[in-house]
């Protein structure tokens, strides 16, 4: 009984002491909300790291849970109750909506090497600075079906279209996929946010059962150069 008493007492000496004598990283502060910032602001937070122990504090590494976020201490070695920063910083350009972002600091803390940081914020997004750059031609329909037709009609329908980049839209060219079809452009240029239309025209003239054409737009479009609408139809011979 002594001796177990004895060894109990060696075991919590020996661990008083090593906490005493070892490194022991600490911080009050492991989390920090930066609340509603705009898209593409930088922001920045001080967070701070103790030695409560007896021995050396060393930082080994620091990593940040993605490239958007950098992390630097001012000192990677602390001795007994020295304090240092680490300073984060998050760089929000092309993201938006809630984010959470964590840096990892590694030290020599014999019980606890880690130091897990967390930041937050909610990214506001400009809806006018968020149009894709260039220019980008966008079709609210990209397919029509005139449905059934009687062999001999020309039909017709118009497609709508916008420019919801940020550069002049050039429509350099249409082409369809045969000589039945004819399609024409309201302007071959449009304004970021201008809108224009294209008129198609079907010819069933000998023509006979189901069909199908694609007519293809041709543009400085800065995603997809090319840009294809098809139209169908069922010809009922007159």
């Amino acid at each position: 009984m002594a001796k177990k008493i004895l060894s109990l007492i060696f075991v919590f000496t020996f661990s008083v002491f090593a906490q005493l004598v070892g490194p022991k990283a600490s911080a009050q502060i492991t989390e920090y909300n930066f609340g509603d910032i705009k898209q593409g602001d930088v922001v920045s937070y001080d967070f701070k790291i103790m030695n409560n122990g007896g021995d050396v504090l060393k930082i080994i590494d620091v990593r940040a849970s993605c490239g958007c976020t950098a992390a630097q201490p001012d000192k990677k070695e602390l001795k007994p109750g020295e304090t240092t920063t680490i300073k984060v910083t998050f760089n929000s350009k092309g993201r938006k909506g809630a984010q959470i972002k964590t840096v990892k600091v590694i030290t020599n803390d014999p019980e606890k090497s880690d130091i897990n940081f967390v930041i937050r914020c909610n990214i506001l997004v400009d809806e006018n600075n968020d149009k894709p750059s260039g220019a980008v031609l966008f079709l609210p329909e990209s397919q029509f079906n005139f449905g059934q037709v009687k062999e001999g009609t020309t039909v017709s329908h118009t497609f709508e279209l916008v420019n919801k980049g940020t550069d002049i839209l050039n429509i350099k060219d249409v082409r369809t996929s045969c000589g039945c079809t004819a399609a024409l452009v309201s302007s071959s240029e449009l304004k970021p946010g201008e809108k224009g239309t294209l008129k198609v025209d079907l010819d069933t003239k000998g023509r006979q059962g189901k069909m199908s054409r694609t007519i293809s737009i041709m543009s400085n479009d800065s995603e997809q150069s090319t840009k294809v609408i098809t139209i169908y139809a069922e010809v009922l011979k007159n």
